[in-house]
């Protein structure tokens, strides 16, 4: 029997372009770490994607961190592929490797 977190989790990166698992909301970050994750997605032109609020849901909170086998939240997925928390997003976009993603999996994007 598949554990139901796990398909919820499995459900939502397979059916988004991007996820980013958070604590809060992109409205309402609750940590500085998210913050920083939905500034990049922000700068990147990223304003359509869904965001998860582990917070609010303790199961996936716990579940993410098995799904990825990565500790820590906030957690981006682009088409499926963990890409990492808010430090490998930043270097990420610092070396402009996150914008070259983006467009390489053809994210859709405003200027």
């Amino acid at each position: 029997m598949t554990d139901p977190v796990q398909a919820r989790i499995a459900h939502l990166v397979g059916n988004n372009d991007v996820v980013l698992f958070m604590k809060g909301t992109p409205l309402f970050p609750q940590c500085g770490f998210s913050s920083t994750a939905v500034q990049i997605l922000d700068r990147l032109g990223v304003n359509q994607y869904e965001s998860v609020d582990v917070l609010s849901d303790p199961e996936v909170r716990a579940g993410i961190k098995t799904y990825s086998d990565w500790p820590t939240v906030p957690q981006l997925y682009v088409k499926g592929e963990f890409v990492g928390g808010s430090d490998i997003m930043m270097e990420m976009y610092s070396s402009g490797e996150l914008d070259a993603m983006l467009d390489e999996l053809g994210v859709a994007r405003e200027d």
